[in-house]
């Protein structure tokens, strides 16, 4: 089951936005890197708050946060990842 849907998101139309398989964890854009977090509203849930740098609108600000959440995230979750492979790729 995982391979057949792993395939069949990459059929065109399958995916509404095409561009969300680029970000995801592993992607091309992430340079082998894990996604980071993601956050949706309402800006505080249980207590805990989006963080300032996403409500910004500072697209580039934004993106640098999330590479750097992502290789966070990959190095507490992944450390068998080759250093130079998360240290590498765009950004």
């Amino acid at each position: 089951m995982v391979v057949i849907e792993a395939l069949v998101r990459l059929l065109p139309g399958v995916i509404g936005n095409p561009e969300s398989l680029i970000e995801e964890s592993h992607g091309i854009e992430n340079a082998g890197l894990l996604e980071g977090p993601v956050y949706t509203k309402p800006p505080t849930w249980r207590g805990l708050g989006v963080p300032e740098v996403l409500l910004s609108g500072h697209h580039e600000k934004i993106i640098a946060w999330r590479r750097e959440q992502a290789f966070v995230r990959t190095q507490q979750r992944r450390p068998d990842l080759p250093q130079s492979d998360l240290e590498g790729g765009s950004g």
